[in-house]
């Protein structure tokens, strides 16, 4: 029950918050799912969960996507996630690095639990640092930034930052930033969705349990409804107070991940 609370809160919330104040629902929601399961399947229970809601969005917000951009960024993101999900799949299998006692138990490091770890950390720290608030591209980078996004959303499930990053400042309006974000995000999440599915039926993942399942459309309605509440609030938000917990947090669940204390 508590797996139903905790996820759900946070699909709910980060949701409705990542339409306009720069949140990635992924980038939360996936190390929520890592606190009660292997990394692997969290990062692919959070893919489920993203595209549902950011189909969900496209159907409110999408008509004002610019898709010029959205195939300049989509379409090379599309290719570096599978790329990166594919990297997944392959730490997933691999045997862990090494392994230490405290406190009379035994904690193994994995590689698919470090790189992924590591990688929250580095995306918090994007967050937090006053000198990354403003983190800007122009447009000539879309490609590259969406092999970026997509590759690191492929590997960690956490693409939001990187797109948000190459999207804000190449010229699009409020609603068309966050229909072109959207979009951008649905073809990215089907690409790497593709290989996480193929991954579960080789067995390379952990074999998925209707624990997971339920709670992924609990997190699937929940975002639901934080998309709908926020798009009747679609106006610029400042949560930074906010924003600084959130990142602290982050950092303390990957630490605790690349260490193998969770």
């Amino acid at each position: 029950m508590m797996e139903y609370i905790i996820v759900c809160v946070v699909a709910l919330g980060v949701s409705g918050l990542t339409l306009f104040s720069g949140f990635g629902l992924g980038t939360v929601l996936m190390p929520a799912f890592a606190l009660f399961f292997p990394v692997q399947v969290a990062v692919a229970a959070t893919a489920v969960v993203h595209l549902a809601n950011n189909l969900f969005k496209t159907a409110l917000v999408g008509r004002k996507a610019d898709w010029s951009v959205v195939a300049k960024f989509a379409l090379p993101g599309a290719a570096a996630a599978v790329l990166g999900a594919i990297l997944l799949t392959l730490f997933a299998s691999l045997p862990p690095v090494t392994s230490y006692r405290l406190g009379g138990k035994t904690h193994e490091i994995a590689l698919v639990k470090m790189v992924v770890g590591l990688l929250i950390i580095g995306f918090a720290f994007l967050d937090l640092l006053p000198r990354f608030e403003n983190l800007a591209f122009d447009r000539k980078y879309l490609p590259i930034g969406g092999l970026l996004s997509g590759f690191f959303g492929g590997l960690s499930g956490i693409q939001g930052a990187l797109r948000s990053a190459f999207l804000i400042k190449i010229g699009l309006e409020k609603e068309s930033f966050i229909g072109t974000g959207t979009v951008a995000a649905v073809i990215v999440d089907v690409a790497r969705l593709f290989v996480y599915g193929l991954s579960f039926y080789t067995t390379k993942f952990a074999p998925v349990s209707p624990d997971v399942s339920g709670l992924v459309l609990a997190a699937t309605l929940a975002a639901f409804v934080g998309s709908f509440i926020g798009t009747r609030l679609m106006k610029k938000v400042t949560l930074r107070t906010i924003q600084m917990i959130v990142g602290v947090m982050l950092i303390v669940v990957g630490a605790g991940m690349a260490s193998g204390l969770f």
